[in-house]
């Protein structure tokens, strides 16, 4: 057997079957994930949420998807045919294939790669064309519209994002998420975490977060009172399933890389307890919960104010924490705090 597994067969059947086991774990994560949702939603409201559907409504989301796939896929007059199918396609795979660089252990990897960053960056810019191209295809004013703000608003911060994860970089001397964890463990639990010596730039990159995937309360391009559900507006079944199923599944994203950049990835917060993946998927679960929450208790924001605040505050505050941290990091101040690579090194 360890033979065959040396051969290009063996290799190429051993990395299908490792995507296919991402794949399953992200798929099986998103149905908790909207039953996650909607019961938090539920309790901060004081009702139930979903119990009907199975133990505790545990089945509601394979209902839910189950129903979606057998609806009849209603076709707008005018649409441009292969890219109205392409965008829904095109969102979910691209939001799946970032996970072949997340680790979840040690070793536990799809692809251990030397610039695993730049490889999530590239992958999430490219979603962009997965709104464009539903907005665009729809032959609909209102979905174009969406399309044109939700792009708008993912570009912008998007740069915030990457001007953040910079300083992460910057502290590391690595963009491979396995180096950047391992340079948290100091032996101190929490508080060797990233969190502390970028604890400002934690609460950046979790607004930054909701706006990037459109949650609340930053989901104005897809808000009802908005512009009618925004890009997504003229789609309807599985199309519309794929593009939720992309939404959820790029939250998750941010989750996971708030984990690995700030929260120490799978190390125990505990001196002494051991470290291990279902750490790392625990931190994940309370970082959605995080941004369950301010689903439910946050107001919307106008889009004139989210647009101001991330091109004339997040923008300039993040520039800032990269200057800054690089001054920090080149003379190893405060002990190496900002400088875990000197310490490796």
């Amino acid at each position: 057997m360890a033979e065959f597994l040396q051969t290009g067969l063996g290799i190429t059947l051993l990395i299908a079957l490792q995507s296919l086991l991402v794949v399953a774990f992200v798929m099986i994560s998103l149905l908790f994930l909207v039953y996650g949702d909607r019961k938090i939603w539920a309790a901060v409201q004081m009702r139930r949420g979903p119990n009907v559907v199975g133990p505790f409504g545990l089945l509601q989301s394979v209902a839910d998807a189950l129903k979606y796939v057998v609806k009849e896929v209603v076709i707008p007059a005018g649409v441009d045919r292969p890219v109205y199918f392409l965008a829904p396609l095109l969102s979910f795979v691209l939001a799946v294939l970032a996970w072949a660089v997340i680790p979840f252990n040690d070793t536990w990897v799809l692809a251990d790669i030397n610039v695993a960053i730049l490889f999530v960056f590239a992958v999430s810019s490219l979603e962009v064309y997965g709104v464009i191209m539903g907005g665009w295809a729809s032959n609909s004013k209102y979905a174009f519209l969406g399309s044109l703000r939700s792009a708008a608003q993912m570009i912008s911060y998007e740069v915030s994002l990457g001007l953040i994860i910079i300083g992460v970089i910057i502290t590391t001397g690595s963009m491979n998420f396995g180096n950047i964890v391992a340079a948290q463990d100091t032996g101190w639990g929490a508080l060797g975490w990233y969190w502390l010596p970028h604890f400002p730039m934690v609460i950046l990159f979790f607004i930054s977060a909701l706006a990037e995937t459109n949650r609340p309360p930053f989901d104005l391009p897809e808000a009802e009172s908005e512009l009618v559900a925004g890009f997504m507006v003229e789609y309807s079944s599985t199309p519309y399933l794929l593009f939720m199923a992309g939404e959820y599944i790029a939250i998750f994203l941010m989750c996971a890389l708030m984990s690995l950049l700030f929260f120490g990835g799978w190390l125990s917060p505990i001196p002494g307890l051991p470290d291990g993946a279902l750490w790392m998927v625990g931190k994940m679960a309370i970082f959605f919960f995080m941004f369950a929450m301010v689903k439910a208790i946050v107001p919307r924001y106008r889009y004139d104010q989210l647009m101001r605040i991330g091109w004339k505050v997040f923008l300039p505050m993040s520039l800032g924490w990269v200057v800054l941290v690089a001054f920090l990091a080149k003379f190893e101040l405060f002990g190496g705090l900002w400088a875990r690579w000197a310490i490796g090194g």
